[in-house]
C-alpha cells in the first residue's frame, strides 16, 4: 500500500505505529486521537523515514509537551558539548529536541541525532542557507529555499519551523508600526532581508503548495513559524504579530486539504495578562490547531533569570490551551547555553508543562504528586526523590544540609511540623 500521512490514515480510521505508541503514553481513547488528528487538533511530529524508538503526539487533550533547543554557532563549535546535552535530554524524557546548528557540517550532527534520538526531532532549514559561506543569502534562489526542506526532510526531521506568514501584506504591517525591537525571529530577519533584496514574494508563502508536496512525500509536520513575534513587552499582541497569525491561520486549512499536519508557532515575549487572550486567539484563527510557544516570557529586566520569566509565561500560555513550550535557559540573549544552563532550561520548562497539565485536569498528571506528597508524610527522603522531577538535586540538598536529626531537614530540625504531628497520631492513637 502506497505510503500515506498520519492525518490521512487518522481520517480514514486506522490506528498506526506511531498512534499506538502515543496511546501507550497518553490516556486518551483510540477513536478521541483519530478524532482529533483528523481535525488537525493533535499532531505526531514522525518523519516517514525514520526508525522511531517512540512517537509522541502534541496537541488537545494531551500532556504539554516541551522542547529543548541546541546546535553548534560559528562562535562556539563544540560538538561534544552539544552531544551531552542530547543525552541529558534523554536522560530527562524530553519529548522533543530542535536541532538550530548554523555552522559547519549540519547534515552530520543531524543524522546521528535523528538516529539516536527518541525524541522528537525539529529543525529551521533557512537557517542552513545562511550558513552557506560561498553564496550571499540574499542571492539565494527561490528553488534553494525548498531545496533545503527536502535535504532535512531526506535526514528524518520530524518537524520544521517554516515562516511562510511574513508575507509581503505582514511586512507591510510591521514597517507601518514600527517596533522597539524589530524582528528578533532569526529566521524571520534572513526572510525579511531576502524579500527586501529582491522585490519578491515569500517563497514559502507563494509556493505554499510545493511545500506542502514536500512535507505530505516525507510525512513531516509543519510548524509555522512566528517571523513577528515580539521581542519585548513594548511590541506585544501589535499589528505584524496579528496579520501574520492570520495568514497562518489560512495556511493551516490549506496544509490540512493535503493532509499535512501542523502546528502554530506562538509569542516570545509578552505581559502576563496578555497571554491567556493571545493562546486563545492563536486557537481561533488557527482553526485549533497545536500551539507551541517561545516562553512567553513575562518581563524584559531578567537576563540571567529567564528560564524562570519563560516558565512563569509558559505555565500560563499552558494552562490557557498552548501544547508545546519550547525551552528558555538563563544564558538566554546573552550566549550558547552550555550544559548546567541547559539543564535549568529543561527543568523550568517541565516544571511549567506539569503544573498547566495539573490545572487542566489532565488524566494521571497529579498522580506523581500525590506519591510524593504520601512519601513526605513519613519522612521517607528517598521516597520524595524517587517521584521528584529531578531526583539529582533534592539529594545533594539533602546530603550536604549536616542534618543532625535523620528524619528532618536543618530548616525545622526537632519542631518539624511532619515530625510532631505523626508523633502526637501516633500516642493518642
Amino acid at each position: 500500500m502506497k505510503y500515506t500521512t498520519q492525518m490521512e490514515q487518522a481520517k480514514l480510521g486506522r490506528v498506526t505505529l506511531a498512534m499506538k505508541s502515543v496511546l501507550e503514553n497518553e490516556r486518551i481513547s483510540s477513536k478521541d486521537l483519530l478524532d482529533k488528528m483528523s481535525e488537525g487538533k493533535i499532531v505526531i511530529p514522525y518523519n516517514k523515514l525514520r526508525d522511531h524508538k517512540r512517537a509522541h503526539g502534541v496537541g488537545q487533550g494531551l500532556r504539554t509537551k516541551i522542547n529543548a533547543n541546541l546546535g553548534v554557532s560559528k562562535t562556539h563549535y563544540k560538538i561534544d558539548e552539544e552531544w551531552k546535552k542530547v543525552e541529558m535530554a534523554e536522560e530527562y524524557q524530553v519529548a522533543s529536541i530542535m536541532d538550530l546548528s548554523c555552522y559547519g557540517n549540519t547534515s552530520d550532527f543531524r543524522r546521528k541525532l535523528v538516529k539516536s534520538s527518541s525524541a522528537i526531532i525539529g529543525t529551521v532549514p533557512v537557517y542552513d542557507l545562511g550558513n552557506d559561506q560561498s553564496r550571499d543569502f540574499k542571492k539565494m534562489t527561490k528553488d534553494d529555499f525548498f531545496k533545503i526542506v527536502i535535504c532535512h526532510a531526506q535526514d528524518g526531521v520530524d518537524f520544521m519551523t517554516i515562516h511562510a506568514g511574513l508575507t509581503l501584506k505582514t511586512i507591510e504591517a510591521f514597517e507601518n508600526n514600527p517596533r522597539c525591537l524589530s524582528i528578533v525571529s532569526r529566521g524571520g530577519a534572513l526572510l525579511y532581508s531576502w524579500m527586501k533584496a529582491n522585490g519578491a514574494e515569500n517563497p514559502f508563502y507563494e509556493d505554499f503548495p510545493r511545500l506542502l508536496d514536500i512535507a505530505r512525500d516525507y510525512d513531516f509536520t509543519l510548524s509555522l513559524g512566528d517571523a513577528c513575534r515580539p521581542g519585548c513587552l513594548e511590541d506585544a499582541t501589535d499589528a505584524a504579530q496579528i496579520q501574520e497569525l492570520l495568514v497562518l491561520g489560512d495556511l493551516t486549512q490549506q496544509a490540512w486539504e493535503a493532509n499535512v499536519q501542523v502546528m502554530i508557532e506562538g509569542p516570545g515575549h509578552m505581559p502576563m495578562d496578555q497571554i491567556a487572550p493571545n493562546v486563545l486567539l492563536a486557537k481561533k484563527l488557527c482553526h485549533q490547531a497545536p500551539l507551541y510557544v517561545l516562553g512567553p516570557l513575562v518581563t524584559d529586566i531578567a537576563p540571567g533569570y529567564d528560564h524562570i520569566t519563560s516558565a512563569i509565561g509558559g505555565a500560563i500560555a499552558a494552562q490557557a490551551g498552548a501544547d508545546f513550550l519550547c525551552f528558555v535557559t538563563p544564558a538566554e540573549h546573552l550566549r550558547l547555553p552550555d550544559l548546567s544552563d541547559f539543564k535549568e532550561g529543561i527543568m523550568a520548562s517541565l516544571i511549567a508543562a506539569h503544573a498547566a497539565d495539573i490545572s487542566k485536569g489532565i488524566p494521571g498528571v497529579l498522580d506523581q504528586d500525590k506519591h510524593l506528597s504520601r512519601e513526605r508524610a513519613v519522612l521517607n527522603w528517598e521516597g520524595m526523590f524517587r517521584y521528584s522531577l529531578d531526583p539529582v538535586k533534592p539529594r545533594l540538598y539533602r546530603e550536604g544540609s549536616e542534618a543532625k536529626i535523620e528524619k528532618t531537614c536543618t530548616m525545622c530540625g526537632p519542631l518539624c511540623s511532619i515530625k510532631n504531628m505523626t508523633e502526637s497520631i501516633f500516642q493518642n492513637h
